[in-house]
């Protein structure tokens, strides 16, 4: 299989800030985006993080905003991570199963009962009405037989909702990896296991059945992590757009790759030696790549490492191909 279409240059130079951290320090995140246009506004979700020591930290806050011009946002809806009573929360995903249904949130944290990663849903005619009290539970890392699921990705396909997500594989652990597996209640930041995306799907929106993996972590700079983070439909399949790592010294610090599919099941990865879309500060790191399509223009919302060692969220403009 071949690439279906090329893929847009994305450079940060031609992009504009959307959210910035509170401070030009390491460990400070503005971003983690992900992005719909539901034809009258863009829907953006997003996260704000601490570094480790510095309450409350890590993922301490996940937002919904809207925007008419896809650059100033205002914020509709906020969760707070002692809501949750969790120590992290990640990647957000909207969906809407019908043009006049309820919207769909799709929430990634850490659960406060194992120190593994999950994802609960919300639902609301509007992202303002999210209840975070109403939460439904969709995936745990007991219920598909994982070390953790996070960073879900969503979309519509014939009426039912497909969702991609990162699970940690289960392997078999010594008494010492089992005791530091979790400790520090994320996995990813341990090098015990790899991280590639699974699929599933739903007619409702909550019950979902799992498809199995669909991108599996590679051989090289993606050997630790394949993580699916956006879907563009092309004119003969589709363009997904993932970070990889190579090791999980680059956990956090992770860039994007490009894959393709005819079917949404079996990708293809056409950036085998290295990453397509990349900063260029400190680590290079470019994550969390989302796509919202409208009229001729793509805009392409993305997590970046500044120079200073912060990140923030921003948004490049380009033509689309």
């Amino acid at each position: 299989m071949q690439s279906l279409i090329d893929p847009p240059r994305i450079r940060m130079a031609d992009s504009v800030l959307v959210r910035a951290p509170e401070k030009d320090e390491p460990g400070y995140w503005a971003g983690c985006p992900s992005v719909r246009h539901d034809g009258n506004r863009f829907l953006l979700t997003y996260r704000e993080r601490h570094p480790r020591g510095v309450e409350p930290e890590r993922g301490w806050r996940c937002a919904v905003a809207e925007s008419t011009d896809g650059v100033e946002f205002r914020d509709l809806w906020e969760v707070h991570k002692d809501e949750l009573a969790s120590p992290s929360m990640e990647r957000m995903s909207l969906v809407r199963q019908e043009p006049d249904g309820d919207w769909l949130a799709y929430l990634s944290y850490v659960d406060p009962a194992d120190n593994r990663w999950r994802i609960d849903v919300l639902r609301a005619g509007d992202p303002a009405g999210f209840d975070i009290a109403r939460r439904t539970e969709v995936f745990t890392a007991a219920s598909t037989g994982t070390e953790g699921i996070k960073d879900p990705y969503t979309l519509v396909v014939g009426g039912s909702v497909l969702m991609y997500a990162v699970v940690s594989r289960s392997r078999e652990f010594t008494a010492a990896e089992r005791d530091l597996a979790h400790a520090t209640a994320d996995i990813h930041n341990t090098g015990l296991t790899t991280q590639p995306t699974v699929a599933a799907i739903s007619q409702d929106g909550t019950r979902f059945d799992l498809l199995g993996e669909v991108l599996p972590t590679g051989n090289g700079w993606d050997a630790y992590e394949s993580r699916l983070t956006c879907v563009v439909p092309t004119g003969d399949g589709y363009l997904g757009l993932y970070d990889g790592s190579a090791s999980y010294h680059e956990n956090y610090e992770e860039r994007c790759g490009v894959a393709v599919s005819t079917d949404l099941t079996r990708w293809l990865k056409t950036t085998p030696t290295g990453p397509r879309y990349t900063s260029p500060h400190g680590t290079g790191s470019l994550r969390y790549v989302d796509v919202a399509v409208v009229g001729d223009e793509w805009f392409v919302y993305f997590e970046a490492t500044r120079a200073d060692g912060a990140h923030e969220l921003r948004l490049a403009r380009v033509p689309r191909p």
